[in-house]
């Protein structure tokens, strides 16, 4: 199928309308966001871009579900986000949402099956079954001799490969990726790059990564560029490229 075919098909899965986010840090108001608003198809890759302070993460909360909006409107699969308790929150994000994060935030004491089987015990998925999944998840990500490892026997690459496995864990229909390569040598982030964009493909997934980096941007199907709170550029990727840890 041609690529811009593809783009086209695309159906909204999140809409952000004005979005606006003020913090107040005593009695200074921040202002995180200053009126976003954007559309993430279902099946899109975007990645999020803009330097420190521009406001990026506040977008990815949003998106993800983990703050509402001063004001504005969140659509996620036509439910408005924005006006959902705090309790709500946490169910819709549980089912809807995987999160990879720079920091890995794997749990010590917990062995690699343990930490992917975990955000199942909260769906009320049964042990062999979550267990079953959790195995099947990191078999997929090479982990196959890894199963009973803890986070301190495992290298950086490895880990975060965990933590890949545990935001898919719930078969989420978003996956949001903040600064997913910061803590990895550029090897092992194109490796850990080459996994979401496989996830993406194959399985239709909805990714958002989080990123300062145009190398780790140029997997993604669109690009959205934000500083001082504002979209200032947002387009699709001419020829996207699917795997540029093969490019020399």
């Amino acid at each position: 199928m041609p690529e811009n075919n593809r783009h086209s098909r695309h159906k909204d899965l999140i809409i952000l309308e004005n979005v606006k986010k003020t913090y107040v840090l005593g009695n200074v108001p921040v202002y995180a966001l200053r009126g976003v608003s954007m559309k993430v198809g279902v099946g899109e890759f975007v990645a999020i871009m803009g330097p420190s302070g521009s406001g990026k993460s506040t977008l990815m909360n949003m998106l993800g579900a983990l703050d509402v909006p001063s004001s504005g409107k969140i659509i996620f699969e036509e439910k408005d986000i924005s006006k959902m308790s705090e309790n709500e929150l946490a169910r819709f994000r549980g089912k809807k949402v995987g999160f990879v994060f720079q920091q890995f935030n794997l749990f010590p004491t917990l062995s690699a099956i343990e930490n992917v089987a975990l955000p199942m015990i909260f769906q009320g998925v049964p042990e062999d079954k979550r267990l079953a999944r959790a195995k099947e998840l990191l078999v997929s990500l090479g982990l196959e001799n890894r199963l009973g490892h803890r986070p301190s026997q495992l290298s950086g690459g490895e880990q975060q490969r965990v933590a890949i496995s545990r935001a898919f864990a719930n078969d989420p229909d978003v996956i949001l990726a903040d600064e997913p390569t910061g803590n990895l040598d550029s090897k092992t982030g194109k490796e850990i790059m080459k996994f979401l964009t496989d996830f993406h493909m194959k399985k239709n997934k909805t990714i958002i990564v989080v990123t300062h980096d145009p190398n780790i941007a140029s997997y993604a199907e669109k690009t959205v560029n934000i500083r001082d709170g504002l979209l200032v550029h947002d387009h699709m990727t001419a020829s996207k490229q699917l795997w540029p840890s093969e490019k020399k």
